[in-house]
């Protein structure tokens, strides 16, 4: 089991900043693919960025390159989402997720292979 605990939600006007962090548990960030996802008010949840265990390699989905970054510290056994240029469009519930392998292609979204494992969200609220 791997537990995931996301925090840095909030509400931000419209062009804003903020940082989202997941604590996962130390050997997470050796074995598996970590990722961002996000579900808005009657949307489904989509895939919003990833990073891959080994290489390092990383996901965007269109609508937040640019704009988002994904990174991790593994020393600090730290996730984290920053997002900048926020657009009300971007409100939405925000979760951490875990995989033994992400899977992307340049026409398709980042899916989660294998047993995967998410926190509780926090949530992100964008205002005009």
């Amino acid at each position: 089991q791997v537990q995931l605990v996301e925090s840095g939600g909030g509400s931000v006007q419209s062009g804003g900043s903020l940082r989202l962090s997941c604590a996962a548990p130390e050997y997470t960030f050796r074995a598996y693919c970590m990722a961002w996802f996000r579900q808005g008010p009657g949307k489904e949840r989509e895939a919003v960025a990833g990073i891959a265990a080994s290489s390092g390699v990383t996901y965007y989905a269109d609508s937040v390159k640019g704009r988002f970054t994904i990174s991790r510290d593994v020393a600090k056994n730290m996730l984290y989402l920053q997002m900048n240029s926020l657009r009300p469009e971007d409100t939405a519930m925000y979760y951490c997720a875990a995989a033994p392998t992400c899977v992307w292609t340049n026409t398709q979204s980042m899916k989660l292979v294998g047993p995967n494992y998410w926190g509780q969200g926090t949530q992100v609220t964008v205002t005009v």
